[in-house]
């Protein structure tokens, strides 16, 4: 597909301006260069403009424009993704819905909420909450990232074993398609199987076929206890064989979550909440229910880490406490990037009976390519985040990122496990998608993306080219 170039097109800016109050159109480069980022590191583009959109009808109307001048679109909402999901391509419109961020609706007797694709997600959990009721999903960047971007990326989060990821609250959504018509997906039933379920289409899409504009979300009556717990060991093999005993007892806690010796002193340094330096793992265990249940697993988990190796267990007698405790857990990201001019958050995720060997594997790797990697993540999902602590500007060093990027998702899919578990592909995965997905599954996705998006406007090169 040949797009238009902006330069030939110097009516652009003026004919948005027609669309949009011109205070809600920015061109200038200055305007736009916060725009040309995402939360992945080393990745950026140049929009030709940035358009500030209100309502669905504004959405409808640029997307028409766009498709009548063959000008790519890029979706865009606090820009917290981390593959380069919104990371603006060449001459592209960046059409930005941080502005539409109502909540339209709080439906107490179906469980469900509408919001605006722009509302924050900390603002929605904050909302349940507020009323006794608990939204799972909680992606790292919840406190900044929009619903519109959780939903297109398919974001997870620390309560993902037990509660699952964001494909699993989303019951019905708005969407404005390639010609910039706009249609509505699902509802509030709890039951539906009339046709296609189109809404699981474009969740996960990463903006590729469509720009979400209202999300409807189920909620789930919020727990009436949860017990925190942090584990200590000397050995990253007990904390995984930890993970895999409380499976075991069938016990679903609501997080199992861990970081590494590399991690542990970043965060240590960055939070002082008083962590082992000399640990080798540490696992972060929050369950939640009814208070007996809660009482009763929580004693069965800490029986189950001393079982398998644990140094020590710290259990939280306060909420105060209990939130210092998860904040290890919480800060790791922050503790990290605080090291290295660059750092690359990555997210391979592999079958939890592999994660001591995945685990061992991304060490190894460190140590051949002469890299920094600290790695935590979602143990109780398999769901590994190796952090490489870097500088971009090292050719060389990044030179030997990329390979030890490359073995490492290539060891995880040998594994049987996945590229990604909830970042998504963007520009950052893409080269390795083909390895993981197998060409029919691959020609597939293709096929659904020209059927929706013939033209190929919407967010080009994403995914695949």
């Amino acid at each position: 597909m040949q797009f238009t170039n902006s330069a030939a097109m110097p009516n652009l800016t003026a004919d948005l301006t027609a669309l949009l109050e011109p205070a809600r159109v920015l061109h200038s480069r200055e305007d736009m260069l916060a725009y040309g980022y995402d939360g992945t590191a080393a990745l950026s583009g140049v929009p030709a403009v940035v358009v500030m959109v209100k309502t669905v009808e504004e959405v409808a109307a640029i997307v028409k424009y766009a498709a009548a001048n063959r000008t790519p679109i890029v979706g865009r909402g606090s820009g917290t993704g981390l593959s380069g999901g919104s990371v603006p391509s060449m001459s592209c419109i960046v059409l930005c819905t941080a502005q539409m961020d109502k909540v339209i609706e709080l439906d107490e007797k179906n469980l469900t909420v509408l919001v605006e694709s722009g509302c924050i997600t900390q603002k929605v959990t904050d909302l349940a909450d507020s009323v006794g009721f608990l939204y799972p999903p909680d992606p790292g960047s919840m406190k900044i990232s929009t619903i519109g971007g959780n939903v297109a990326e398919n974001s997870g989060g620390l309560r993902g074993l037990k509660y699952g990821i964001t494909r699993d609250y989303v019951m019905g959504m708005e969407v404005v398609l390639a010609d910039g018509t706009i249609v509505w997906l699902g509802n509030k039933c709890v039951k539906d199987v009339a046709g296609y379920s189109m809404k699981d289409i474009f969740i996960g899409s990463e903006g590729t076929l469509g720009i979400i504009t209202k999300v409807l979300l189920k909620l789930v009556p919020k727990p009436a206890a949860k017990k925190t717990m942090l584990a200590t060991y000397a050995r990253m093999d007990s904390a995984s064989d930890t993970v895999s005993a409380i499976i075991a007892a069938k016990i679903i806690p609501c997080t199992l979550e861990f970081l590494d010796k590399i991690t542990i002193k970043c965060v240590e340094d960055f939070a002082k909440i008083g962590l082992p330096l000399d640990a080798e793992a540490i696992l972060l265990m929050e369950t939640d229910g009814h208070p007996a249940a809660v009482e009763d697993q929580a004693a069965q988990m800490v029986e189950i880490a001393k079982r398998c190796g644990a140094t020590s267990v710290q259990i939280a007698q306060t909420a105060e406490e209990s939130v210092r405790l998860a904040s290890a857990r919480r800060s790791a990201f922050s503790a990290l990037a605080r090291v290295s001019p660059t750092t690359i958050l990555e997210d391979a995720t592999v079958p939890r009976s592999e994660l001591s060997k995945m685990i061992r594997f991304i060490q190894d790797v460190g140590a051949r390519h002469n890299l920094k990697i600290g790695t935590f993540g979602h143990m109780g999902d398999g769901n590994l985040h190796p952090t490489f602590l870097t500088d971009e500007k090292n050719a060389a060093e990044m030179t030997r990122v990329e390979l030890a990027m490359q073995e490492i998702f290539d060891f995880a899919i040998s594994l049987g496990g996945t590229i990604t578990g909830e970042h998504g592909v963007g520009l950052a995965k893409k080269p390795f998608l083909r390895r993981a997905l197998g060409n029919a599954s691959l020609d597939l996705m293709k096929l659904l993306k020209k059927s929706l998006d013939p033209l190929g406007i919407l967010n080009p090169g994403k995914i695949f080219d």
